[in-house]
């Protein structure tokens, strides 16, 4: 599924979504336990090319067979859970720190740690391996320069979270669904942690109308942003980077505080292949991994010795407020009920 297909523009049945993906899932994993033994299956959060060629680069590193789904988060992790008492993957390839603690927290993971895992920042793991990051990202927004000129005239572009809540803004943002995207519910515990739970939700009630639509993928609103469709998009930082280096009219902003997190890689407990998803995860440490994640994503990686490519954001570029992700892990469901009560289904 790439970002595209996963698009779940407003008032359309989030059932279809679900079944897409499961109908995707049920086509490529096959049913025979001796089959599934012999290859690592991946549920893959990062996009569809970046999952294509870690996967592949995986296989030709280490001889195993590989394959991958690709969901948004919210869908990879409600499928983890929901398949506890048969686990059908061996690895979970993406998504902030929060959605693995969420899996963790419903003991659908299992702990490893090895030399190379335990190099890894302590900021930037789980203290008994449950999840290990490969890269940071943090939130930000981007305009489309012609757009925005061509609907406020000369009105300076914005620059902070809360001028997005302007109603003059009304119809010109895009951004994706906490319920189903990662990246939004990075974006919406992030900002109930920076204003607190009340003034948050009046924040988000001020922001929601002038949303136009609310794709399921992260990748969504900077290509919708690049196309012109809307005059302001929110995502991860380094999902813009692409647009502006293939030469589109998008203005990166980063406001000051931002949410940000540590990307994760986890392995399913109960997997078909435990040992090939050990594999994976200690692929997912080494320089080249992260460099070709990296070179794809315009993500800042965990690892010191990897090289950025032009349009990429170094970490110490952004101010990050304190998150937390275990409160956000914790409060997941509650703070999505209250989403869905408030905003109804996206």
């Amino acid at each position: 599924m790439d970002g595209r297909e996963g698009m779940t523009p407003r008032g359309t049945p989030r059932v279809v979504a679900s079944l897409a993906l499961a109908l995707l899932v049920a086509a490529v994993v096959p049913q025979s336990a001796p089959a599934q033994a012999n290859r690592v299956l991946v549920y893959a959060i990062v996009q569809q090319e970046e999952a294509a060629r870690l996967v592949s680069l995986f296989r030709e590193r280490t001889g195993l067979a590989a394959e991958f789904v690709r969901g948004s988060g919210g869908t990879i992790v409600t499928r983890v859970i929901a398949e506890r008492p048969n686990p059908r993957a061996d690895v979970v390839l993406g998504g902030a720190s929060n959605l693995h603690l969420a899996m963790k927290a419903a003991g659908a993971l299992l702990p490893y740690v090895s030399p190379i895992t335990a190099a890894v920042p302590r900021t930037a793991r789980d203290p008994v391996g449950y999840w290990t990051g490969f890269y940071y990202t943090a939130l930000g927004f981007g305009v489309n320069v012609d757009r925005f000129k061509r609907k406020f005239g000369a009105r300076p572009l914005p620059t902070s979270w809360e001028e997005l809540a302007d109603r003059a803004f009304r119809g010109e943002i895009v951004m994706t669904d906490p319920v189903a995207s990662s990246t939004a519910y990075l974006f919406l515990s992030g900002m109930l942690q920076l204003l607190g739970p009340e003034k948050g939700w009046q924040y988000f009630d001020r922001l929601v109308p002038n949303v136009a639509q609310f794709p399921s993928s992260g990748s969504a609103p900077p290509r919708m942003l690049g196309a012109g469709e809307y005059a302001i998009g929110i995502s991860f930082v380094h999902s813009f980077g692409r647009v502006i280096e293939q030469g589109f009219p998008v203005k990166l902003v980063i406001p000051e505080p931002t949410p940000g997190e540590v990307g994760a890689v986890s392995i399913i407990a109960g997997g078909p292949n435990p040992e090939g998803a050990r594999r994976f995860v200690e692929f997912m440490m080494s320089r080249e991994a992260q460099q070709a994640y990296t070179d794809l994503s315009y993500t800042t990686p965990v690892r010191t010795d990897v090289k950025l490519p032009p349009g990429a954001v170094p970490r110490h570029q952004i101010k990050l407020m304190k998150y937390d992700p275990e409160a956000a892990a914790r409060d997941r469901d509650a703070i999505l009920r209250e989403w869905t009560r408030r905003f109804g289904a996206r």
